[in-house]
């Protein structure tokens, strides 16, 4: 079992004209084991997304004081691909369109840069074709361009498509269903879904329960400005429809 703890993570943002640094995360405690699903809820502003690019690392993100550890070991000095080699994944809110680039090339790639020797080709292939079913996307996906052109459907399709041939030991959803119809959601949902595993956790962050029909937690956070301030599971997730306002 492996286990991403969050220890109490102050974290900053410097502001773009003043130069100064303002506090988003203010004490932030969360522990995720593999085998488990986490959501963490509420409206714009309290710092999910915040939450999330600083355990993958974005620079722009300042750890002022805590502590984030992957099986004990402290990731704060690791850089965004050595993370990702560690076993984490941000599935982003916004995936960004690289051109000359393919998918199949990008996901080769980074399915290679996690393993110590490369996945053969057929081997690869075969895993492809397997999860481009599962997300009912065509062959034809694999030869565009990362993202390029891709319909707000297509990329988060695609962001999940990657997730299951890295196979991580944890995947941080970032608003996967941010824009999605009811059809786009159900067929995302599937494919996060079927990588549940004793070997994989998942942390969803949304501001919406219609995710949490399809894809069901253990637990529930419910963060306000800048802190976890309710955790519960399943059952008492339901009891947030009327509490938890989308914003």
């Amino acid at each position: 079992m492996a286990t991403l703890k969050v220890t109490d993570l102050h974290v900053a943002v410097e502001d773009e004209e003043t130069k100064k640094r303002q506090e988003i995360l203010k004490g932030v405690n969360l522990v995720i084991n593999t085998g488990e699903t986490h959501a963490i809820m509420g409206p714009n502003g309290t710092g999910k997304s915040t939450l999330s690019e600083t355990i993958m690392g974005n620079p722009n993100y300042h750890v002022t004081q805590g502590d984030i550890t992957l099986d004990g070991e402290s990731i704060l000095d690791k850089k965004v691909d050595e993370r990702a080699r560690a076993g984490l994944f941000l599935a982003m809110q916004y995936p960004v369109e690289i051109k000359g680039i393919t998918n199949l090339e990008f996901m080769r790639t980074a399915v290679n840069a996690t393993r110590e020797k490369p996945l053969p080709i057929r081997k690869f292939l075969k895993k492809l074709d397997e999860n481009l079913k599962v997300l009912n996307m065509s062959d034809e996906m694999t030869e565009r361009y990362l993202n390029e052109g891709f319909s707000g459907g297509e990329k988060k399709r695609n962001e999940i498509l990657q997730l299951m041939m890295i196979q991580p030991k944890f995947a941080i959803l970032d608003e996967i269903d941010s824009g999605l119809d009811i059809d786009a959601l159900q067929v995302v949902a599937k494919g996060v879904n079927h990588m549940a595993s004793p070997d994989f956790g998942t942390l969803m962050i949304t501001h919406y329960q219609r995710l949490l029909k399809y894809i069901h937690p253990d637990q529930v956070h419910v963060m306000m400005d800048g802190r976890i301030v309710k955790t519960g599971d399943a059952v008492w997730q339901k009891s947030l429809r009327r509490k938890v306002t989308p914003v």
